[in-house]
């Protein structure tokens, strides 16, 4: 079992350096993850910077279920 979640992290860590290669040739139209991500940070609702915070509590999950312990 965990040899194959190991496989799926390589995975798609394999698939998202591809779309990021793809991302980053001349002409390309897929935007790269730097897009993606200044795109999220300028949504906000009225006053309420409301990407900033889902980003922000994306890495916190992120972060409480893969690196604590």
């Amino acid at each position: 079992m965990r040899v194959l979640a190991i496989a799926g992290f390589v995975v798609a860590l394999a698939l998202f350096a591809a779309v990021e290669w793809a991302a980053r040739r001349p002409g390309s139209r897929i935007p790269s993850l730097a897009d993606v991500c200044a795109y999220v940070m300028r949504y906000e609702v009225g006053p309420v910077p409301v990407g900033r915070i889902g980003l922000f509590g994306f890495w916190w999950w992120l972060g409480w279920h893969f690196l604590a312990r």
